[in-house]
């Protein structure tokens, strides 16, 4: 099916800060819970060694994502890796969460663009769950900005444009529903707006058939790749792995002279 790139609710400006980061918990503690990102520990410390980095930044932390136990998976051949997280709506609270689960994360507090980035901080760039949230032109700045810089990249999505993507996001709300209990720290608001007045659940819901549905294939990050000026000083690798029931789409990037 073709790429839509229609509204999700976390891109609005308009949208409460705190509904957006009730949102990003949850997908945070989703993603930790069930580790999602478990099949792609390989490529990552693949990249991180071709790069020869010990450090991550994340662009488009959200809630911290599935980082707290990927990093811990990270850190058995790596003990001294860094993890620095950043957002354009920063979720501080999630971020000190994070952080005090394990001292290897620091962060940002002010907005970081992830399309307009400089070289500092320094590391493996990772965008997790977040480059479907960029239109084309938008999603090739960042991999022009990262060559700019002679950094090293990591995507990673874990939907996709298919049916069973779909039918996933579609029950989606029960999952929320069933999870919010256990989202810790103990937030009065998150029960109030999941489970008392629904707009968590509903949104997240929204927001997840969307992301979907913007999802770009393997082809179409292939096409974004070649029409980066200086692209072929990189060694780019695009494709597409199991996890679970699901996949996970993945683009990594790793200057060549390196």
């Amino acid at each position: 099916m073709a790429r839509l790139h229609l509204f999700e609710f976390e891109d609005q400006s308009w949208f409460p800060s705190f509904l957006r980061n009730y949102m990003t918990d949850f997908l945070q503690f989703l993603s930790n819970k069930v580790k999602l990102y478990g099949p792609i520990i390989p490529v990552l410390q693949k990249i991180l060694e071709e790069s020869k980095q010990n450090s991550i930044v994340d662009l488009g932390s959200g809630g911290g994502g599935g980082l707290i136990w990927l990093c811990e998976e990270l850190q058995k051949d790596r003990p001294e890796l860094k993890i620095t997280l950043t957002d354009y709506y920063p979720n501080i609270k999630a971020f000190e969460y994070t952080k005090g689960k394990n001292k290897a994360f620091e962060y940002i507090k002010e907005p970081v663009d992830a399309r307009s980035i400089s070289k500092e901080p320094s590391g493996l760039r990772t965008l997790f769950l977040a480059f479907h949230h960029f239109k084309p032109k938008d999603a090739k700045r960042i991999l022009e900005n990262t060559v700019i810089n002679n950094t090293t990249i990591g995507i990673f999505e874990a939907q996709e444009r298919s049916f069973p993507s779909l039918l996933a996001m579609f029950f989606s709300p029960i999952t929320v529903l069933f999870m919010t209990p256990f989202i810790k720290p103990f937030n009065l608001g998150r029960i109030l707006f999941t489970y008392l007045i629904p707009i968590v659940p509903v949104c997240v819901w929204w927001d997840g058939i969307v992301s979907s549905l913007r999802t770009y294939s393997v082809q179409e990050m292939k096409e974004l790749v070649a029409n980066v000026e200086n692209h072929e000083s990189y060694a780019w690798k695009i494709d597409r792995i199991k996890s679970g029931p699901g996949i996970i789409l993945y683009l990594t990037g790793v200057p060549k002279e390196r």
